[in-house]
């Protein structure tokens, strides 16, 4: 095969003003790129992504309830998508917040985690109606994103009527000056129009990996554009029909390999390396799903044990056994709030608390006597693998 001239896939510079100054800003070539990605280079990585993607898929028919494990990996989700960005929350603190316990992580942290929930709910009851994935829909979902806290005075729900940059502490020192304001509603058009159109050929996992290149190079918002350019990749593969329920979430991978992940969006934006981007892409998406789709058997595997152990509580068993399915849903939960929704006396729910804890599936974490919150630990310990905080 003959050598791509990728200098054709570069973007152009125009010049611009930023805060008073002049600068240089990109503005990237509409997609696909020209001269096209050379798929067949990358046959045998799209193959098992695919495989991978089919078998996460298929989840439903290991994970007792998948709705479960759907609620708690839109968290753990929501919780790395923005350790990205800086926040500083763990799950329990997340799970906390939710439960109304008080948290251990500042506020603001907390509070903008649950509103990534919110605006990926969103999206998914949106695109569940019938609504497709879209400019409008994606400033829907922004608009919940910076609701509240650090983000919140940024034109939520508009695209930016200012210049951004990217790294530095000015655009003169920036890593990245995106296009200028005044280019972004055109550049998303074209971004939109191709997530929809079938002319070019190309797979939709390969199209999934270039629109969020694309996405994170205009950088159309001032704030939340890598939680939100994360999420419109799973959103593409469930609209397009890859995935039946948004199980798959890159931001473990993309936290792991965040050097990497920033260097090869230069290198497409500098040399027009999209296949070495799409190689990193496609084993992302082949080992989170290989993940998450064992994480899932492991879950499984330890709701059913859990399960049989609390049968050997006799005449105790079915109301231990209801906290116990309480708490596959909320994994912290206090004593008033789970008496609620199992519908049992508050004397009755502590007493099967108690059990639980004695026969070592629960842990009591608040350390009071009175307003007592358990975790159900090992179920936690599976969904927390790779959560940590970063580290500056």
């Amino acid at each position: 095969m003959p050598t791509l001239d990728l200098s054709q896939r570069i973007g152009r510079y125009v010049t611009t003003s930023a805060v008073g100054k002049r600068v240089r800003a990109y503005i990237p070539n509409p997609l696909p790129p020209s001269p096209p990605v050379d798929i067949s280079a990358l046959a045998g990585l799209i193959s098992e992504a695919m495989h991978a993607l089919g078998r996460l898929d298929g989840v439903r028919t290991i994970a007792p309830d998948t709705s479960l494990f759907l609620y708690m990996y839109v968290r753990k989700e929501a919780l790395l998508s923005s350790q990205i960005e800086g926040t500083q929350s763990s799950l329990s603190d997340l799970l906390l917040y939710e439960s109304d316990a008080a948290p251990g992580a500042p506020i603001d942290d907390v509070a903008e985690v649950s509103t990534y929930v919110a605006a990926l709910n969103h999206g998914l009851r949106r695109m569940a109606e019938g609504f497709p994935l879209s400019l409008r829909l994606l400033r829907e979902m922004h608009e919940i994103l910076l609701a509240t806290g650090r983000g919140s005075t940024k034109q939520p729900g508009e695209f930016r009527t200012s210049q951004n940059w990217i790294g530095g502490t000015r655009p003169g020192n920036a890593l990245f000056v995106p296009p200028p304001p005044g280019d972004v509603p055109d550049l998303m058009s074209d971004m939109e129009a191709f997530l929809h159109e079938d002319e070019s050929g190309l797979p939709v996992i390969i199209k999934a990996g270039l629109a969020h290149v694309q996405f994170e190079t205009i950088h159309p918002f001032l704030d939340g554009n890598g939680r939100l350019g994360r999420l419109l990749i799973t959103l593409y593969l469930c609209e397009r029909g890859l995935l039946r329920e948004p199980l798959l979430y890159l931001s473990l991978y993309f936290k792991t390999n965040r050097r990497t992940y920033y260097d090869l969006l230069q290198e497409v934006r500098e040399h027009g390396r999209w296949e070495a981007w799409l190689e990193f892409f496609l084993t992302g998406v082949r080992d989170v799903a290989r993940g998450a789709h064992e994480a899932a058997h492991r879950i499984s595997e330890l709701f059913e044990a859990d399960l049989e152990t609390v049968k050997t509580l006799g005449r105790a068993a079915p109301t231990a056994g209801a906290v116990l399915q309480v708490l596959q849903q909320r994994p912290i939960i206090s004593i008033g709030k789970a008496a609620e929704l199992i519908q049992t006396s508050f004397p009755a729910t502590a007493k099967a608390m108690t059990h639980l804890e004695e026969l070592g599936l629960i842990d009591e974490v608040s350390g009071k006597q009175r307003g007592r919150v358990y975790a159900y630990s090992r179920y936690l310990e599976i969904l927390s693998e790779g959560t940590e905080p970063l580290k500056n």
